[in-house]
């Protein structure tokens, strides 16, 4: 199997991502952008291709200052728990009968373990949510969510949200499994993420397969 380097090399070959990274230049001259450069890619950083056993889909980085790391609802260790983070680490509580070992936000530790932490928008403006959108980050991920489809097997999918449930049809469901709820935001998490007990079902899936389970 290749290596994210490998793959992401080719990928960055495309027009499009050419055209993607032109826009990127010129919006990160006209406004702060987030995460820092150098942790757009982290994702692919801590999670090894041949590796992944989860991939937690998210929307796009957070967009305060400092909150964004890399990883999809990820944070800083010194940085406050988003509400999206607080919601996740109620719903491991309530699914697992014990606190996450990443209570502090900081899911390093998830990537380490497996689990890659992907939002469908890499880029965003301090301030403003989906400011990215539409500038080319979503042909990108589409074609990693395909590659990892095409490539991998056994692969648990967490789509949380419409944007991440709109790439279902991505994924190939004889080879994987797929598991679906609103998004963990205040303003849906009592629509279905609560309760969900995506961690669980996903560690129970993963058992299934003789698989090491997460460390949620």
């Amino acid at each position: 199997m290749k290596t994210w380097n490998e793959v992401l090399r080719y990928e960055k070959k495309k027009d499009y991502y050419l055209i993607l990274e032109k826009e990127l230049k010129i919006k990160s001259l006209q406004a702060r952008v987030f995460p820092p450069e150098d942790k757009i890619f982290d994702a692919f950083a801590y999670t090894q291709l041949d590796k992944i056993k989860v991939v937690i889909l998210g929307q796009d980085p957070y967009h305060k200052f400092e909150q964004a790391d890399g990883l999809s609802f990820s944070t800083p260790i010194h940085i406050k728990n988003p509400p999206s983070m607080l919601n996740i680490l109620k719903e491991i509580k309530s699914d697992l009968n014990r606190q996450s070992t990443c209570i502090k936000g900081d899911l390093h530790s998830w990537a380490k373990d497996g689990v890659l932490l992907l939002n469908t928008i890499l880029s965003v403006e301090e301030g403003k949510a989906k400011s990215h959108h539409n500038i080319g980050w979503e042909i990108f991920t589409n074609n990693i969510i395909k590659y990892i489809s095409n490539n991998c097997e056994n692969i648990v999918f967490l789509l949380w949200g419409a944007s991440a449930i709109s790439k279902e049809d991505l994924i190939n469901q004889s080879k994987h499994f797929i598991l679906k709820s609103v998004h963990p935001s205040p303003l849906s998490a009592y629509r279905g993420f609560f309760g969900s007990k995506h961690f669980s079902k996903t560690n129970y899936i993963l058992k299934s397969l003789g698989k090491k389970e997460i460390a949620w």
